[in-house]
């Protein structure tokens, strides 16, 4: 393993004052793995204030003294130094109340949460692996170290981690592991919004989600209650094969993995139980389930303090995505002027996803969608006029032109741009100034 220019420093610094010091946790597990470590946590023997005094010519912070964490910046790096510690007393089902520092390795790597995260590495030793972790990497698992009730309890979000690392690394749960995580979900209760957010957007952007999702429900359904009514929803119609559940599932599957998106895929039929009704032939119809699955998505979001941008993105991808338009450049144009490239991309990509999640036979052809992105593709390369952006003309050139302020500039504009998409008028300033006298005359 190639440490970093400053974990190597440190390390050597802590081991010639006489203390042992090890790189711990992600950065060696990355390493395995065969990726770049892109930052490096030390763990060392040193209590704090023996590790300030070895670092007294660096900068160093005081982060979490008080858990035997400092950060020194070494060459530009910051790195997080923590004594050898022992957790004691977790009250909140998040945090250690006290900790003892101990001179043992093996106790500090035994608190950890999984096997993969309880490496440690120096280039004297090489790598330490005293719970199985190499073999967990080599193997796809992820398991707790020790007991997993005790690890779950003493930390509830290390239930979200444990999926999220399944779900980034596709790897499969230890069956201990997995017992746990259904038996203590009801925990995540006490953790913070922010935090259980911050690990499911995370978790969703992973190649697996589908399918951790899928195997693991538990959790999501005690963070996110209303996707429990998707389980085992029958969409009673000739287009559909799969329970509400096993449907969203697939459209997130089938979406690029960014959170806006995923979290639109998982959310985009969320209220389908409130809205189905019955036709005489006994096919089920969802009339309005686009709104409702966005407005709940929006307060399920903020419930969990997503940030706004988020909520308002994907509150408009559900809402939108059952909108039926045809593959024309004047239906694009409009699209685009409602929206911007990116939204109309993104919509794209839920809907195209949301017909891989019906029965074949019935799926809208891919070359539909195909159509829409070269349309798009093509007015925006010629800089095809689609907004009020791209008009020639704007309410000051009116104002010029001998037009009054007010509301009815807007409608003016938006009657020009209309004019525009339809190819009556073209796009130039002569010809929609002139246009504009000719219809308020």
């Amino acid at each position: 393993m190639e440490l970093s220019k400053g974990a190597k420093k440190a390390i050597s610094m802590l081991e010639e004052a006489g203390f042992e010091a090890f790189a711990v946790g992600g950065c060696v597990r990355d390493f395995l793995l065969g990726k770049k470590p892109t930052d490096f946590d030390i763990t060392t023997s040193a209590k704090p204030e023996e590790t300030k005094a070895v670092f007294k010519n660096e900068h160093v912070i005081e982060t979490g003294i008080k858990h035997g964490t400092v950060t020194v910046l070494m060459a530009g790096e910051p790195l997080e130094i923590t004594t050898f510690r022992i957790d004691k007393n977790y009250s909140d089902n998040r945090r250690p109340k006290e900790v003892e520092f101990t001179k043992n390795l093996r106790e500090d790597l035994s608190r950890r949460d999984f096997t993969v995260n309880a490496l440690a590495f120096n280039e004297k030793t090489g790598v330490v692996d005293l719970f199985g972790g190499v073999f967990d990497l080599e193997h796809g698992i992820i398991r707790a170290v020790g007991n997993p009730e005790k690890r779950f309890n003493e930390d509830a979000l290390r239930i979200m981690r444990a999926l999220r690392f399944a779900s980034v690394l596709g790897f499969e749960i230890e069956e201990k592991t997995a017992a746990a995580i259904r038996e203590n979900a009801a925990l995540l209760k006490k953790i913070s919004a922010e935090r259980v957010f911050s690990e499911l957007s995370k978790l969703l952007c992973g190649n697996s989600a589908a399918k951790i999702i899928f195997e693991h429900p538990a959790p999501f359904f005690e963070v996110i209650p209303e996707l429990s009514v998707l389980k085992g929803f029958d969409q009673h119609h000739f287009r559909h094969n799969k329970d509400a559940f096993e449907h969203s599932l697939t459209v997130l599957e089938n979406v690029p993995p960014e959170k806006n998106l995923r979290l639109s895929a998982l959310f985009h039929d969320i209220a389908k139980p409130l809205c189905q009704s019955f036709d005489e032939s006994g096919t089920a119809h969802y009339y309005g389930h686009a709104q409702k699955s966005a407005e709940i998505a929006e307060t399920v979001l903020k419930r969990l303090k997503a940030d706004s941008e988020t909520i308002k993105t994907v509150s408009e991808l559900i809402r939108h995505h059952e909108d039926r338009f045809e593959p024309t450049k004047k239906a694009v144009k409009r699209l685009l002027g409602k929206t911007s490239p990116e939204f109309f991309e993104n919509l794209l990509c839920l809907m195209e996803a949301d017909e891989m999640g019906k029965k074949e036979e019935f799926r809208l052809d891919k070359s539909v969608f195909s159509k829409f992105r070269r349309l798009a593709a093509e007015i925006i390369e010629k800089k095809e006029c689609f907004s009020l952006k791209n008009l020639e003309i704007s309410g000051t050139d009116l104002i010029s032109a001998g037009f009054e302020p007010g509301p009815e500039m807007g409608k003016i504009l938006e009657n020009l741009l209309e004019k525009v998409i339809e190819g009556e008028i073209q796009n130039e300033k002569e010809a929609l100034l002139s246009f504009a006298k000719g219809t308020a005359l």
